[in-house]
């Protein structure tokens, strides 16, 4: 796979607006919650996504236990889990998700088949790269 360039980068984090972060962590010593909370701050909507804590609340949004549980779309799904355990959840956003567009996968997470899957439904893939540290480079 190519290394993906700046403009590419810039021009995802600036279409993407609603962000679903899956593998998302109330602990806010976690990486899932700082990037969280960063792209929050800098004017994202962030839809956190994780089954332990379905329910509770983070910056006004709830956590939501699965992708399905999410009304309306998103932009962008940024993925906080191992690498052997993406290609479900890029199958389910793909299937909930009509219009997604990007598929980010955290640093050091990289799959090549829900990679493919994803580009094979025209949808931006952006792996072991975290929008957290390349929005606050590139913005």
């Amino acid at each position: 796979m190519s290394q993906i360039s700046d403009s590419d980068l810039r021009e995802i984090l600036t279409e993407c607006r609603t962000i679903a972060v899956v593998g998302f962590s109330t602990n806010p010593m976690r990486p899932s919650n700082g990037v969280a909370r960063y792209l929050a701050q800098v004017g994202y909507r962030v839809i956190p996504v994780n089954p332990g804590h379905a329910g509770e609340k983070f910056g006004g949004e709830s956590i939501c236990g699965s992708l399905a549980e999410i009304e309306g779309g998103v932009d962008m799904v940024d993925i906080f889990r191992r690498s052997e355990h993406v290609l479900p959840v890029v199958e389910e956003a793909l299937a909930q998700f009509p219009d997604l567009k990007c598929v980010w996968m955290q640093i050091g997470v990289r799959n090549t088949e829900a990679a493919a899957l994803a580009e094979e439904r025209g949808v931006r893939v952006v792996q072991d790269r975290c929008p957290k540290i390349d929005h606050a480079r590139l913005f």
